[in-house]
């Protein structure tokens, strides 16, 4: 799911979309949320902001702290 946010940085990434890319469709919504919320705890809780009925945003000064973790793993 890093690899989904960190290629479309400021642009809003729906629950759906964000499964199907990083192939996860077969979980449930709320474990996405969950893998979210472990994100945000490495990126930093202003890294991703929640756009309320629509997904998520990778935040355009985060691309590269995301983009190095992504290197790192």
């Amino acid at each position: 799911m890093l690899a989904v946010i960190v290629e479309t940085p400021g642009r809003v990434i729906s629950r759906f979309e964000l499964a199907r890319r990083a192939g996860l469709c077969d979980l449930s919504e709320r474990r996405i949320d969950a893998v979210m919320v472990t994100l945000r705890r490495a990126l930093g809780p202003a890294a991703i902001r929640t756009v309320r009925r629509r997904g998520w945003m990778l935040e355009l000064g985060c691309a590269t702290v995301a983009s190095d973790l992504l290197a790192a793993s």
